[in-house]
């Protein structure tokens, strides 16, 4: 059994609470051939003008950056062993622009939610300006959340109103 709300703030305390539980996300992209790849790693969340928001520093690999250019169309996958569980449905572009690096830079550090996160300095010693340094930002248009203690699902879809098939 599946509820569906209107509004991400509907859902939105226990999906933090969910990320902030598990940290780690496997990202799925899609190749030219169709094919789906898995990468795990730890994007950052917030909330903006009352839908959820994703920035994931990663380094910009010519897979990754193939993948995203083909098909910007991406799932990130979240479990625990209590069987909880987030699939966030999305968009995901590079965001190469200053202010967004500042921005999910600024993000990781303080945590988004809070305790999820790291210092991306560990990986990127030039800062926020260091050439490897990569941001793709994570624009949602479905979040399902499946609590593992009866397996009920809450979807929130960022168009309700269209939505046909979940």
């Amino acid at each position: 059994m599946a509820t569906r709300v209107s509004t991400f703030s509907a859902l939105q305390d226990t999906f933090f609470s969910y990320i902030r539980d598990i940290k780690y996300a496997t990202m799925i992209t899609v190749d030219r051939q169709h094919r789906p790849r898995a990468r795990v790693l730890l994007p950052v969340w917030e909330t903006v003008n009352g839908r959820p928001v994703g920035w994931l520093a990663a380094y910009k690999t010519p897979i990754k950056t193939a993948h995203l250019s083909n098909n910007p169309h991406t799932t990130y996958s979240y479990w625990s062993p209590r069987q909880n569980a987030v699939f966030v449905d999305s968009t995901s572009t590079w965001a190469d622009d200053e202010e967004s690096k500042l921005h999910a830079w600024d993000v990781y550090l303080k945590g988004g939610p809070p305790g999820v996160g790291y210092d991306p300095i560990r990986y990127w010693r030039g800062g926020p300006g260091d050439p490897e340094y990569g941001v793709i930002r994570i624009s949602p248009w479905r979040v399902q959340l499946v609590r593992g203690s009866d397996l009920h699902s809450t979807i929130w879809r960022l168009d309700t109103a269209s939505a046909t098939t979940d």
